[in-house]
């Protein structure tokens, strides 16, 4: 029964925050964009963007008084650092307003653990929900105001146990929930910006390429589109209701993943 209510649970929708939904999802055109380069890349950015104009390190002010709705109180308390991506840049990156949509599915243990190389399975596992069941998450993220300017990007990821912790299928899942620390395995992430796929793909060796992804809602829904960069034509389609109560309680949620890096570690 305890397996039963937690899948259950997994698998609401969510979105946050709701006051920013509508804010920086203009369509960027041409004459709009710069070339700049990124070590061995020719980016194209939103001229006169955050990133145009500060490479990952915006000053607070500057997004107070950019987005003066925002609530920067937690990103006060922490401190870049500059890393070495092939290019300089700054790290951690900020997501200042975004909205997200996620479902939960189960999926064939075996398929999963063959989805994943071996060198990652010599550290982690796919959670095993029920014999021979395991998990995938599905999440398309907007993400409408940050460093990197705004962007969609999909992610489709296997859920694992932690590394250096015991899989426990069903109890390990409970503990990821109660803890709000989930972890995964990320299988794709395309996104629909040049600058977020060679920033995933040089810095963090992520599974990234640049395709069509559209997110838009109404009052009552949330609609997301993914389309095949070579034909053009549509993929996928996320089409949910949204819910009818939204909590304005704060949580902190951590969301980790395992991947080799460029060097195959």
């Amino acid at each position: 029964m305890m397996l039963r209510a937690l899948v259950t649970a997994a698998i609401l929708i969510w979105q946050w925050p709701g006051h920013v939904l509508a804010q920086h999802t203009e369509m960027t055109t041409p004459e709009d964009m710069k070339l700049i380069r990124l070590g061995e890349y020719e980016v194209p950015v939103v001229a006169g963007g955050l990133y145009d104009r500060y490479r990952s390190k915006p000053p607070l002010s500057i997004i107070a008084e950019e987005s003066p709705e925002t609530d920067l109180s937690w990103f006060e308390t922490l401190e870049k650092t500059q890393v070495d991506m092939g290019f300089p840049s700054w790290s951690p990156n900020f997501y200042y307003e975004n909205s997200r949509i996620s479902m939960v599915y189960t999926a064939e243990l075996e398929r999963l653990r063959e989805l994943m190389p071996e060198e990652v399975r010599d550290i982690v596992q796919p959670l095993q929900v029920w014999p021979g069941r395991g998990l995938v998450v599905l999440t398309a993220y907007a993400y409408h105001y940050c460093d990197n300017d705004q962007y969609n990007e999909l992610a489709l990821s296997i859920v694992i146990q932690p590394p250096g912790k015991s899989n426990l299928g069903p109890l390990s899942l409970a503990s990821q929930a109660w803890q709000n620390d989930y972890w995964g395995y990320v299988l794709k992430l395309p996104v629909n910006t040049e600058l977020a796929r060679v920033r995933g793909v040089a810095g963090y060796a992520l599974p990234k390429w640049l395709t069509r992804i559209d997110y838009r809602e109404s009052q009552n829904e949330v609609i997301v589109e993914m389309f095949d960069a070579e034909t053009g034509n549509r993929d996928l389609l996320i089409q949910a209701k949204k819910l009818d109560e939204l909590s304005n309680t704060t949580q902190f949620v951590k969301n980790s993943f395992v991947n080799t890096d460029a060097r195959g570690q």
